[in-house]
């Protein structure tokens, strides 16, 4: 079994959250064997990742940054896709984080490339607004010699 995790921007525009999972969905059918998906489910491409995966016929395993992280989400609509998506999840870990915060989303995007064996990352290529942003994971992916693939389709826009 292949494990995929997934890291990226959580403000994508409606028409880049389309094109990303365009993209992801071509990423996986390259894979012939089952698949299990690894993500935090944050809003954007976390999300975007679950859909995709799901729609492949894989399965997901959600780490899960603080006991306090769904009342993290910005927007009803966010944290509702969270607990759909969660429901949906064949398995899930929970960090040793009370409070979701920068500490919490580093550990917990270290834990998602841990635990994976490709790495897909939604990333514009800029470097992380705070510690534990997509730049930071793909960095620490990097250092530990996996696969990282980036995803950024041409007219991507962060929101």
């Amino acid at each position: 079994m292949k494990r995929i995790g997934c890291t990226g921007h959580q403000t994508l525009s409606v028409a880049t959250r389309q094109r990303v999972v365009e993209a992801m969905m071509v990423e996986l059918s390259d894979l012939q064997e089952d698949v299990l998906g690894v993500t935090c489910l944050a809003e954007g491409a976390d999300q975007a990742f679950a859909l995709a995966m799901l729609a492949r016929g894989g399965r997901l395993h959600v780490v899960i940054p603080s006991k306090d992280y769904e009342s993290s989400f910005r927007s009803n609509e966010a944290r509702s896709a969270y607990n759909s998506l969660l429901q949906l999840a064949t398995s899930r870990s929970e960090m040793d984080f009370s409070t979701a915060g920068e500490d919490a989303y580093l550990a917990a995007g270290q834990e998602v490339a841990d635990q994976s064996d490709i790495l897909l990352a939604v990333w514009d290529g800029r470097p992380t607004g705070g510690k534990g942003g997509t730049a930071d994971i793909v960095a620490y992916a990097r250092q530990r010699g996996m696969d990282v693939r980036i995803i950024w389709p041409p007219g991507s826009t962060r929101q």
